[in-house]
């Protein structure tokens, strides 16, 4: 899950994925289960492994995207943020992660982004500075979630609408999503 910031002139093009992602874009058909009790847990044994593989390098490990959400359906991966000081110093954490299984896929300027975890419980993984605005965003965002019945019932709606079709890559998905985003996120008092 990429945010993408239409006002920062950031939307999100081929050209652009090519340049960010490591292996390409992956065409892909998105499915929304209901919400699982269990997300919680796997967030929480994530968390700790990373905690011993990053050290005092994880400044922030924090529960991000729909499945930190109670009660809201989402697609069945932890999405997780960590703040580390400068994710472009790939040498400083990149080698820990991926002898722990991570798999990297996005790369771009204070941000990576990977991929680890079986197919019945996968995570993403964000890497970037710990008062990044895009780490401010997710958090807030949660939280506007966590607090809104209305807004989580629209985010889910727009989620499951968008499900129906399939996507050239999954940050297309996350694309289109921005327009309820920036608006739930203005309810919430955003403000970046």
């Amino acid at each position: 899950m990429l945010f993408r910031c239409p006002e920062g002139g950031r939307m999100l093009d081929d050209e652009k994925l090519s340049k960010m992602l490591v292996r390409g874009p992956r065409p892909t058909k998105v499915t929304i289960v209901d919400y699982d009790p269990a997300w919680p847990a796997r967030f929480e044994r994530r968390a700790a492994e990373l905690r011993e593989i990053l050290g005092e390098r994880a400044r922030l490990i924090e529960h991000i995207g729909s499945t930190s959400v109670p009660g809201l359906a989402a697609k069945p991966v932890i999405d997780i943020v960590v703040g580390i000081d400068d994710p472009d110093d790939e040498e400083a954490y990149l080698p820990d992660l991926e002898r722990a299984g991570y798999d990297l896929r996005v790369r771009e300027p204070q941000h990576r982004c990977f991929r680890a975890g079986d197919p019945d419980e996968p995570v993403n993984l964000h890497c970037y500075p710990p008062d990044n605005v895009e780490t401010r965003r997710y958090l807030a965002f949660r939280e506007r979630l966590r607090t809104s019945d209305a807004d989580r019932d629209l985010y889910e709606a727009t989620k499951r609408e968008l499900a129906k079709q399939e996507w050239r890559d999954m940050n297309y998905y996350a694309e289109a999503k921005w327009p309820v985003i920036s608006e739930i996120l203005a309810r919430g008092g955003w403000r970046g």
